[in-house]
C-alpha cells in the first residue's frame, strides 16, 4: 500500500524507547493544526476585533455561503451549536408534543436529549452492526400513526443508509432530519449513481462545529441546511427569537447565533476540510492493515455507498477486554475513548417515556465491545507505529 508502511516487528522493545522522545499522542491535536495556518487565522480574528461586528458580522455570510456550496444545499443557516441545530430543526417542522420521532440509541445524548426536550417521544432504532448506523428494517418496524420525523446519525463519518431511509420516509409521509455531526464532507452514492453530501438529502441537516469536529471551530458553533425555502425561512427566524423582521415576532424562537470570531475561523477551515480528510482516510489505512490479521479486533466497515471520513476510529473487540484495553493503552500515554459507553435507550433520563425499546440487541453489544483510536491530522508515522504496537502487545 502506498503512505505509510507497517512494521508489524516493531512491539514493546520500540514502544519502550520511541516513547520518551515522541510527541505526546493527543485523541485531536488541535494546537498542531493551528500551528499549520497560524498566519490565516490569526490575520482573520484580529480583522473581526477591528471590525467590532462581533455578532453577525460579514464572516457568518460568508461562511454560510461557502458551505452551501461546498454541501451543494440552496440554504445553510449558521447557529450556536449542533444541539441546537438539532432543536431548531424540530421546531421548524411543527413537531407537537407526543410526536414520535425514530433515532437510534447508539449515539451522542445530545441527537435524543433535544426529541425530550420538546416533549416528543422518542423511539429507539437498532443500529447496523457493520456501518454503525441506523437500521432501516428497524425504523420501518418502529413506525406508527404518531410517528412524524426520522433521525438519522451519521455515526462516526460515515453516512446511514440514506437511500433506503427516505424510501421509508416517503412511504409513510415522515420527515428526515439528518444529525451529520460526525460526517461532514462525506459523499453517499445512491443506486442510480448520484452522489450527495451527507446531511443534504433529508428535510433538514444539521451539523456542529464542536472543536474536535473534522470542520471545528475554536468554540461552539452549529449549522442548519435545507433545500426547501419555507423551510429555511422558518430556520432563520427561529434561530433568531423568531422574529424575520426586529421586534415583531411571529413564532416562538430562541438565541441561536454562530458569532463572527468562530465563522472567520471556520472559513479558512473550510478550504482545508478535504485535506483534512485526506490526512485522517490515511491514518485508518494505517491502522487498517496494521490489525488485517488479528481475529480478535474488527476494523471500521467502508460501505462502499459512503465514503467514510473518519471523525472517529472505531474498532470492535471479540475475545479480549476492551476496558482493559483502554487502561493498558492510558498506562502508555495513548489516549483511547469509548463511544458510547451507555447508549439512549439505557439512560435514566428517558425512564419516564412509555415503550421505551429496550429490545436493541446490537446496540447494547457494540457497546461493550467498541474502542476508538486517535484519528486525526496531525498523527506522524512514529506515532501511529506506537498505538498500534500497544494494541497488537494487549491484544493477542
Amino acid at each position: 500500500m502506498s503512505g505509510y508502511i507497517v512494521d508489524k516487528g516493531f512491539y514493546s522493545s520500540f514502544a519502550r524507547t520511541q516513547l520518551y522522545r515522541m510527541k505526546p499522542i493527543q485523541m485531536v491535536d488541535l494546537k498542531s493544526q493551528y500551528q499549520k495556518i497560524k498566519n490565516e487565522i490569526d490575520t482573520a480574528v484580529i480583522d473581526v476585533f477591528e471590525s467590532a461586528a462581533f455578532i453577525n458580522g460579514q464572516p457568518v455570510q460568508q461562511f454560510a455561503k461557502a458551505l452551501s456550496e461546498y454541501l451543494d444545499i440552496n440554504h445553510v443557516v449558521p447557529c450556536a451549536n449542533g444541539t441546537d441545530a438539532l432543536q431548531i430543526a424540530m421546531m421548524a417542522l411543527g413537531l407537537q408534543p407526543g410526536d414520535e420521532v425514530i433515532t437510534p440509541s447508539f449515539t451522542y445524548i445530545a441527537t435524543t436529549e433535544v426529541v425530550a426536550l420538546l416533549r416528543l417521544k422518542p423511539v429507539f432504532a437498532e443500529v447496523n452492526k457493520k456501518t454503525f448506523c441506523i437500521d432501516a428494517d428497524s425504523i420501518r418496524s418502529l413506525i406508527t400513526a404518531k410517528t412524524k420525523a426520522i433521525v438519522p446519525v451519521h455515526l462516526y463519518g460515515q453516512s446511514a443508509d440514506m437511500e433506503a431511509i427516505m424510501q421509508i420516509a416517503e412511504e409513510y409521509n415522515l420527515f428526515v432530519i439528518e444529525d451529520n455531526a460526525q460526517a461532514i464532507g462525506c459523499d453517499y452514492t445512491f443506486s442510480n449513481g448520484i452522489k450527495k453530501k451527507s446531511g443534504t438529502t433529508g428535510t433538514i441537516g444539521t451539523t456542529s462545529f464542536f472543536p474536535s469536529k473534522n470542520l471545528g471551530a475554536y468554540g461552539d458553533g452549529g449549522a442548519i441546511f435545507t433545500n426547501d425555502d419555507r423551510v429555511a425561512e422558518k430556520l432563520k427566524m427561529i434561530a433568531n427569537h423568531g422574529q424575520s423582521k426586529r421586534y415583531y415576532h411571529d413564532m416562538v424562537g430562541c438565541n441561536s447565533r454562530l458569532d463572527t470570531v468562530q465563522a472567520a475561523i471556520l472559513n479558512i477551515k473550510l478550504r482545508e476540510l478535504d485535506n483534512y480528510i485526506a490526512a485522517r482516510r490515511k491514518v485508518a489505512d494505517y491502522y487498517d492493515h496494521a490489525f488485517a490479521n488479528n481475529k480478535k479486533i474488527t476494523a471500521p466497515y467502508r460501505d462502499e455507498k459512503s465514503n467514510h471520513v473518519f471523525h472517529q476510529y472505531t474498532l470492535i473487540l471479540e475475545g479480549t477486554d476492551r476496558d482493559g484495553l483502554n487502561q493498558y493503552l492510558a498506562s502508555k500515554n495513548i489516549p483511547s475513548m469509548i463511544y458510547y459507553p451507555v447508549p439512549g435507550h439505557r439512560q435514566k433520563m428517558f425512564d419516564a417515556f412509555d415503550g421505551k425499546n429496550d429490545d436493541l440487541e446490537v446496540t447494547d453489544w457494540l457497546t461493550e465491545r467498541v474502542i476508538s483510536l486517535p484519528v486525526h491530522t496531525e498523527l506522524d508515522e512514529e506515532q501511529l507505529r506506537y498505538i498500534t504496537s500497544s494494541v497488537l502487545e494487549y491484544v493477542q
